[in-house]
């Protein structure tokens, strides 16, 4: 979304792009579909002929795919909702309440068009909410080579996860909750809120419920709450670990487990995962 919001001369323009690119993943979809439909069911053995899909046992292995596979979806992704509005309009939707509304209006656009696909074609076509584990840094990596460094678009090394606040962005718990909870309603293809804690959620249980509670009544589809977990390989203390052990006083990292999520992945290291990751999961506003 950053990138065609940065092609655009004025938001007209942004909706005109945005449902030219709309179009060409809508078709080249239906085409993979067609494509993987035409092959039989002896290709896919395990999948479609041991009844993993409704009525796979009955298939013969000269059987082609193309009814058996309108059970899928075709799900069409998006990133960087906050860069676009702010390549639009000069504020990203935790801001401003007139580029919120802007945001839920270009979501619930693309909603609307995989909605028509999902008519004309008769097949599942859906809208998610796309983690973007590469391309988060990929895009903005374009994106910046292509028209430079604009504070709030491509002056940091990741564009954000899908309809999300902006990690940095200091916004309290439930204000976040509250402002994203409408667009899981229109990516019925996955969505996910979460909320990174500073501290051992498991001993603070009141606001754990307060927080599962909320995004129950906000609407959120899926939730996640985030905390640190450490453990101490020398002496196998658990809780959260500064630079030193306070049980063993062990110091170095590789004495210690941290285990933090990543794009839906708890992970024990971030050592694997891109620049792009590293830097996002370091800019995460930390709620009490």
């Amino acid at each position: 979304l950053p990138l065609i919001a940065l092609e655009s001369d004025s938001t007209e323009d942004f909706f005109k792009r945005l449902d030219t690119y709309i179009h060409i993943a809508i078709e080249q979809l239906y085409e993979r579909y067609q494509f993987q439909g035409r092959k039989k069911a002896a290709t896919f053995k395990f999948l479609f002929t041991q009844g993993v899909w409704t009525n796979g046992e009955s298939l013969n292995p000269e059987d082609t795919l193309e009814e058996i596979w309108k059970q899928g979806t075709l799900s069409l992704g998006f990133v960087g909702l906050a860069e676009a509005l702010v390549a639009l309009t000069g504020f990203h939707h935790g801001e401003q309440e007139d580029s919120y509304k802007l945001g839920l209006h270009i979501i619930h656009h693309m909603r609307k068009r995989t909605d028509e696909a999902t008519i004309e074609k008769k097949l599942n076509y859906s809208l998610l909410a796309t983690p973007a584990e590469s391309l988060a840094g990929k895009a903005q990596r374009e994106a910046r080579r292509k028209f430079g460094t604009i504070k709030g678009v491509t002056d940091r090394p990741y564009f954000t996860n899908s309809f999300h606040i902006p990690v940095y962005y200091k916004i309290s718990a439930l204000e976040k909750i509250n402002k994203e909870a409408p667009f899981h309603q229109l990516t019925n293809g996955g969505h996910i809120t979460y909320l990174e804690l500073n501290g051992d959620a498991s001993k603070n249980h009141a606001a754990m419920e307060q927080i599962v509670r909320a995004m129950k009544e906000a609407g959120i589809g899926y939730g996640s709450i985030n905390h640190p977990v450490d453990r101490c390989l020398s002496c196998g203390y658990k809780g959260i670990i500064d630079n030193c052990c306070p049980s063993c006083s062990a110091v170095g990292e590789k004495n210690f487990e941290r285990i933090r999520r990543i794009t839906g992945y708890l992970v024990g290291s971030l050592d694997k995962w891109n620049t792009a990751k590293r830097s996002e999961e370091k800019d995460r506003v930390k709620h009490l």
